[in-house]
C-alpha cells in the first residue's frame, strides 16, 4: 500500500489520436505509474456493431479535440530533473513519422487520492467479442453464460483492451486458437493478450517485456486472472535469446519496433504457424509488410480498426 503523504505529479499531454501507443510507451519508460486516456473519438464514433464500452460516456469527461493522455509520477527531485528529456521523448517521436497534432505539454501536482482515482472513471468494463469482455479489477460484472471475463487492473501498464491495437489482436486471437497452442507474446504490457490465450485454450504462453513495470503488472493481472499455469512472463528484450517455437507469435507494439525482428519470428515459427502484428498506423502498413516479406514470412490478411492496422503473416509449411 502506498504512503498516503507521497506527492504525484501529473503529465497532461494533449496530441491525436494516432499518437496514443507512442506517447503512451515513452511514458511507461520513463516510470509513469499509471495512464488515462480521453479520446473525444471515442464519444462521438458510431459503433459498427454492439461491442465497445458498456456504459454510457459523458462529454463533460472530454477534451473538446484530440486526445488528452494523463500519466502518474512520484513526485521525487529524480521525476523533477527528467521532465525535460520526458518532453523531448515526446517530442522526438515525431521524427520516426508518428503524427502528434497540436502537441501540449504540461505537468501538475495532484494528490495520493486524485492519483489512485483519477483514471479510473475512464475504464469500464469492454466487450471486445461476443465471446470476450474486459473489465477493470475494482468493478463487479455478472458475465452471461459462456463469456470470457479478463480481469485487469491498467495501473502500471499500457493495455487495458480499450485500443483499437489490443482489440484487433484479441479478435484475431479468438478466430485462430483452437486449444493446445505454443503463444509467444512479444511486448506484454499489462499481460492481456496472454490472458485472453490461456483462457482461449492455449496449452503455454511466454509472455515478453523489455519494461520490469510492465513485467510486474502482466505478473499481477496473470495471477488474478489464474492463469499462471499456462503464462509465463518474463523481461527480455523482443525474442532474443528464445529458443521455444510458437504456433501463434503476437506482437502489439510500433511498427517500428516490429520491423527490427521478422527473422527471429521466422525462426521460431512453427510450419504454418502465425504472426499476429498491430499497434500499426495505417501509413506504416506497407512498410511493416515489406519487412515481413523480406524475412520470408506470406501476408495472408490485414485488419483494420480505425486508424490502426493489423497484419497477420504465415510461416511457410515447409
Amino acid at each position: 500500500m502506498r504512503d498516503q503523504s507521497m506527492d504525484w505529479s501529473e503529465v497532461e499531454i494533449h496530441t491525436i489520436n494516432e499518437a496514443v501507443e507512442p506517447v503512451a510507451n515513452v511514458l511507461t519508460e520513463h516510470g509513469a505509474s499509471g495512464v488515462s486516456i480521453e479520446d473525444v473519438a471515442d464519444f462521438f464514433k458510431e459503433r459498427e456493431d454492439r461491442f465497445g464500452e458498456i456504459y454510457e460516456l459523458a462529454r463533460e469527461d472530454y477534451p473538446e479535440d484530440g486526445v488528452i493522455i494523463k500519466a502518474y509520477f512520484l513526485k521525487t527531485s529524480e521525476f523533477i530533473q527528467q521532465i525535460p528529456a520526458l518532453e523531448k521523448a515526446v517530442q522526438h517521436l515525431a521524427t520516426f513519422d508518428i503524427p502528434l497534432g497540436d502537441l501540449k505539454f504540461q505537468v501538475n501536482d495532484v494528490s495520493d487520492e486524485e492519483w489512485a482515482t483519477a483514471w479510473k472513471k475512464y475504464y469500464h468494463p469492454v466487450q471486445v467479442t461476443e465471446q470476450i469482455t474486459i473489465v477493470p479489477s475494482w468493478e463487479s460484472y455478472t458475465p452471461s453464460e459462456h463469456e470470457i471475463i479478463i480481469e485487469l487492473d491498467p495501473g502500471l501498464a499500457f493495455g487495458t483492451g480499450t485500443h483499437p491495437t489490443t482489440q484487433l489482436c484479441i479478435r484475431e486471437l479468438a478466430t485462430q486458437l483452437k486449444g493446445g497452442e505454443t503463444i509467444l507474446d512479444v511486448g506484454t504490457g499489462s499481460g492481456v493478450l496472454s490472458i485472453v490465450s490461456a483462457k482461449l485454450g492455449a496449452e503455454t504462453v511466454l509472455a515478453t517485456d523489455l519494461d520490469e513495470v510492465a513485467v510486474r503488472a502482466a505478473a499481477e493481472n496473470i495471477a488474478l486472472n489464474n492463469t499462471e499455469n499456462v503464462v509465463t512472463v518474463k523481461q527480455n528484450d523482443l525474442l532474443k535469446g528464445i529458443e521455444e517455437e510458437a504456433d501463434v507469435i503476437v506482437a502489439n507494439i510500433l511498427a517500428e519496433v516490429i520491423v527490427l525482428f521478422p527473422e527471429d519470428v521466422r525462426r521460431l515459427l512453427k510450419p504454418n504457424g502465425l504472426f499476429i502484428a498491430s499497434g500499426i498506423i495505417k501509413d506504416k502498413e506497407e512498410f511493416v509488410k515489406e519487412a515481413l516479406v523480406k524475412a520470408g514470412l506470406e501476408i495472408i490478411a490485414t485488419k483494420q480498426q480505425g486508424d490502426w492496422i493489423a497484419i497477420i503473416s504465415k510461416q511457410g509449411g515447409n
